[in-house]
């Protein structure tokens, strides 16, 4: 990047790498289409991964190489090329929101019925919830986006690393094939690894290792005689799972590297190989349930379903908050910042001649927000049949939505988008939400579908927020007009929420159901919980309790993951070890590139994009699947080659992605710093 100085105040003046004067395309039909399409594919995508490993990935990088590789064939300019990075990678963002949220309405019961408040997707109220809360968000952003992206102590990590991306691709090398690549042998991985296709693989298996009682040696001669009728058979034992043969699930492990992949495969084995055995243990009733029909590995998973994920719950409880406790100061910042932006706004005026400093006009966006917030009302009367309660479900919506607008602005230009800490953000929104129901009087499910709505927002808000500022700085890196990329996000958001409720009903009816063990969704199960316990009162206290306590413990001791690890208990065994192997993996590559001072950039960089496409392209293959499924009314289209699946089949998968992902990047890195 170049630099002049000011003749007024001698600082540095930045030239972004296509001059304002230039005239070139931009905001045309083929980048706004073409990145809508990706924005769908990537939004159904992140949403899958969401549901099945409480994780979203950050969609900037693999939507750059796509936006460049397709642009191309249509000899888009870099300006398009931006255009429609920029409207691909916030689907990616309202994924992100949308699955920590509103799933939860199909997880939260009625406290009367115990029915689930809602028994499918509600598409209208669903979409609506999605379009303003996106919209919302893009309109926060551009009353704060001059004071963000001119703040010289934000370094914006991941948007200096994408426009750095993008660059390199106007020469030859664009990366596309590694993320196609990837994409296209994941797919026809799970094309025969998902028990909906053509099921000849089995991705892990699980089995039960029983122990007596007197092997323990914990029972002396005087107990009491149910206790010696108990010792001579198996009360209890070890509930284990092989790591889940998933290109997803490795891709995604590399991504976050070994030692967050190691946090999370701890809580797993925390809760499967700790929890499920001491409270089987404890139970020792459970030994005379066991017959024809149910064995110890449904003994587990019931212990699973029942006791270790409320455990889980409230220990993602204290973890959500001790994340925003640990980023205090940062916080403190965002909002001192956003009430000094408040007063700035005024000062500011959209309609600059200079091109790079072009937004849609404050008056549009002041009537945009006014419009937003009465549908958003009018939502939420219809989610909880309260006048008042939509009145103050919404006043809580709006401020805590640009207030924590200001705050993610911030983080991302701090810490980048893919630690956004959305999730934390978002239940302290439901937290205060759920008290101010209670306050008015407003309960039970009605309660309940207020505050989640409010989450919802909120949620889908601050995920569309960090993503978009995060594109801006790329944006003005590059040379970009922010005006037209605003105008992008919306067509983004507006094209995702169309789709993402049907995407989202898909999975939910063909793979189980959300909260099932194919899509636990951990964030969405927590926001239930909470709104649950709060509002509705029903909700396993001692249990939650004790996560509690469990998770102030860890924090004593020093372990700052807590969210991590917390996650990693209420995920399935198999996901979690699928994650690990995917960080020793990415271990072996850090070792091999530091040990033979190879360009770690260069292998950095095309092990995240092998990894995009994988995650990718397994997301999309079980898209797919589930709808043949539904086009076939519940009947498989697809047949099963070997039914049941054959878990030795499985080594191929570990063998054939740990391959590419050491040796594609140790290739490309072998040009020595």
């Amino acid at each position: 990047m170049a630099y002049n100085k000011k003749n007024s105040n001698n600082e540095k003046e930045f030239k972004p790498y296509i001059p304002a004067d230039t005239k070139m395309k931009e905001f045309t039909f083929k980048a706004v289409f073409v990145g809508s399409i990706l924005a769908i594919i990537l939004g159904s995508a992140n949403a899958y991964i969401g549901l099945r490993v409480g994780m979203t990935v950050a969609a900037t990088f693999p939507a750059a190489v796509m936006a460049i590789a397709i642009l191309r064939i249509f000899k888009g300019s870099i300006l398009e090329e931006n255009i429609c990075r920029t409207t691909a990678s916030v689907g990616e963002a309202l994924a992100a929101g949308v699955v920590f949220t509103i799933p939860a309405l199909l997880i939260a019961k009625n406290p009367i019925t115990g029915m689930p408040i809602w028994d499918h997707i509600h598409y209208l109220e669903s979409t609506i919830l999605m379009v303003l809360g996106g919209i919302l968000g893009i309109l926060f952003v551009i009353f704060l986006r001059r004071i963000l992206i001119h703040d010289k102590t934000l370094l914006f990590p991941e948007s200096v690393a994408c426009a750095e991306i993008v660059k390199a691709g106007q020469g030859h090398e664009t990366g596309a094939k590694y993320v196609f690549g990837a994409m296209a042998l994941s797919a026809f991985f799970e094309l025969f690894k998902n028990k909906r296709g053509l099921w000849t693989i089995r991705e892990s298996v699980q089995s039960f290792i029983p122990i007596k009682v007197n092997n323990f040696s914990m029972f002396i001669e005087d107990k009491l005689e149910q206790v010696r009728e108990l010792v001579s058979s198996p009360t209890g034992g070890i509930y284990i799972q092989s790591p889940g043969a998933s290109a997803m699930l490795m891709g995604v492990g590399y991504i976050v590297g070994p030692k967050l992949a190691s946090i999370v495969f701890a809580g797993g084995v925390f809760g499967h190989l700790m929890l499920i055995p001491l409270f089987i243990f404890i139970n020792g009733s459970f030994a005379n349930l066991i017959s024809n029909d149910v064995g110890w590995v449904e003994i587990s998973n019931t212990v699973f379903t029942d006791q270790v994920k409320p455990f889980a719950v409230g220990a993602m409880l204290v973890g959500a908050f001790y994340t925003l406790f640990r980023m205090r100061k940062s916080l403190a910042t965002g909002i001192a910042n956003a009430f000094r932006d408040l007063k700035q706004i005024g000062k500011t005026k959209t309609d600059e001649t200079d091109r790079l400093e072009r937004d849609i006009p404050y008056s549009i966006t002041i009537i945009g927000v006014i419009a937003m917030v009465i549908p958003i009302a009018l939502i939420y009367y219809i989610l909880c049949h309260s006048v008042i309660g939509a009145i103050v479900a919404a006043i809580v919506m709006t401020i805590t939505g640009f207030l924590f607008a200001s705050v993610v602005g911030y983080l991302v230009g701090t810490i980048g988008s893919s630690n956004n800490p959305i999730s934390g953000i978002t239940l302290s929104t439901l937290v205060v939400a759920a008290f101010l129901m209670l306050a008015i009087g407003l309960t039970g499910t009605p309660g309940i579908a207020a505050v989640l709505g409010v989450a919802a927002v909120v949620c889908v808000s601050s995920g569309v927020v960090g993503d978009m500022i995060q594109d801006l700085k790329v944006g003005h890196i590059l040379g970009g007009t922010p005006k037209a990329m605003e105008k992008a996000e919306i067509v983004g958001v507006l094209a995702t929420a169309l789709i993402m409720a049907f995407s989202l009903q898909l999975l939910h009816t063909q793979y189980g159901g959300i909260g099932g063990t194919d899509l636990p969704a951990p964030q969405a199960s927590l926001m239930a919980a909470l709104s649950e316990g709060i509002i509705g009162g029903k909700m396993a206290w001692p249990l939650v309790i004790m996560g509690m306590i469990f998770s102030v413990g860890l924090i004593l001791i020093g372990i700052s993951s807590i969210m991590l690890i917390a996650v990693g208990m209420y995920l399935p065994l198999y996901v979690t070890a699928g994650i690990f192997v995917g960080g020793v993996i990415k271990a072996i590559v850090n070792q091999i590139t530091k040990k033979r001072e190879y360009d770690s950039q260069k292998v950095e960089n095309t092990g995240i994009l092998l990894s995009s496409g994988f995650i990718a392209g397994e997301a999309i293959m079980s898209i797919i699947i589930a709808f043949t499924l539904w086009a076939g009314a519940g009947k498989a289209i697809l047949p099963k080659i070997i039914d049941g699946g054959n878990p030795w089949l499985a080594l191929i998968i570990f063998g054939v992605i740990a391959y590419v992902l050491i040796s594609i990047p140790i290739r490309n890195g072998k040009i020595k710093k």
